[in-house]
């Protein structure tokens, strides 16, 4: 099956890697310093186990989709109208017979924003992978790499497709339930990760850090309730487990933060923030550090600008 993975950053160059290493066709759309390297030496995928370069085709141009069968988006949860935009134009036109899309994305509305702007139904994809970029076209696995995605026609065949490839893959009929478990547990972890710079491991074993936590969460399954979302696991024990299994692990908000880029705060911590002002339910833990991270992606004021 063709693929076509729309943003080469670390979860789109992951999957994109492991379904070429099954032998598909893949091409990633990416910034063009990362395009240059994985078109000259290959897409570097290195894991716990293995370390391998992959003859993967990449590209600046969304004109790529034109013959694809599958496409992956895995751009920022800021960038998902963007992204629809420039792939409309090259989406066969009926959607049962064009390319399968499926957004495997943080958030919990990516999906529905991309359908709208592409005019087609898109999957949407719960994403359960600790991975990170080491350099231009090399991307560094430490964890996990499974997925959850919605139930429709043709989920079964795409989740055969990526079982096979090693990616095991999961259909469910209530994957929104799921996307409100990783928001919350993105919500605990990507700001406090960010702030100090500090993987799970040793973010967890700061004084109050837990606790913290514990009060995003906390906010976090009160703007659900009222929402009328009710959610699937209990995020406290979530917490935990995932501090142990991805102690070395720095959430994507600090990854971002320490190479310069805009971070999806927006979509993480602010989303609940400004769905409990919409829901009159008070968010301010979520409020701190959603208007934190802000304040570093912005950085400091240069010697001009100061009073």
């Amino acid at each position: 099956m063709k693929i076509l993975v729309m943003g080469a950053g670390a979860v789109g160059c992951y999957y994109g890697a492991m379904l070429a290493r099954a032998g598909h066709p893949v091409t990633l759309v990416g910034r063009q310093r990362h395009v240059e390297v994985i078109n000259r030496d290959g897409l570097m995928l290195e894991t716990v186990a293995f370390s391998e370069r992959l003859p993967v085709h990449a590209t600046v141009s969304p004109a790529a989709a034109a013959d694809a069968e599958l496409v992956l988006v895995c751009v920022k949860s800021g960038d998902t109208e963007r992204a629809g935009q420039e792939l409309a134009p090259h989406l066969a036109p009926h959607p049962a017979k064009g390319a399968i899309v499926l957004s495997l994305q943080n958030g919990v509305d990516n999906a529905d924003r991309l359908a709208q702007v592409l005019g087609r139904p898109v999957i949407p994809a719960v994403v359960y992978v600790a991975v990170e970029m080491a350099g231009p076209g090399h991307v560094r696995h430490h964890g996990r790499g499974d997925l959850l995605i919605g139930d429709s026609a043709r989920s079964q065949e795409i989740a055969a497709l990526l079982t096979a490839a090693s990616v095991p893959t999961t259909v469910s009929a209530d994957v929104l339930a799921a996307l409100w478990d990783k928001l919350i547990i993105n919500c605990a972890f990507n700001a406090l990760s960010a702030i100090p710079q500090l993987p799970y491991g040793e973010l967890v074993k700061r004084e109050q850090v837990l606790e913290v936590m514990h009060d995003v969460a906390a906010e976090c399954l009160a703007v659900a309730a009222a929402a009328g979302i009710r959610v699937n696991s209990d995020p406290r024990l979530a917490i935990g487990k995932i501090a142990e299994s991805m102690a070395t692990q720095y959430s994507s908000t600090a990854q971002d933060l320490a190479a310069g880029r805009p971070s999806e705060i927006e979509h993480l911590n602010g989303y609940i923030v400004k769905t409990g002002a919409r829901l009159q339910v008070p968010t301010p833990v979520n409020r701190v550090l959603y208007a934190l991270v802000r304040l570093m992606e912005r950085g400091p004021l240069s010697s001009d600008r100061r009073p």
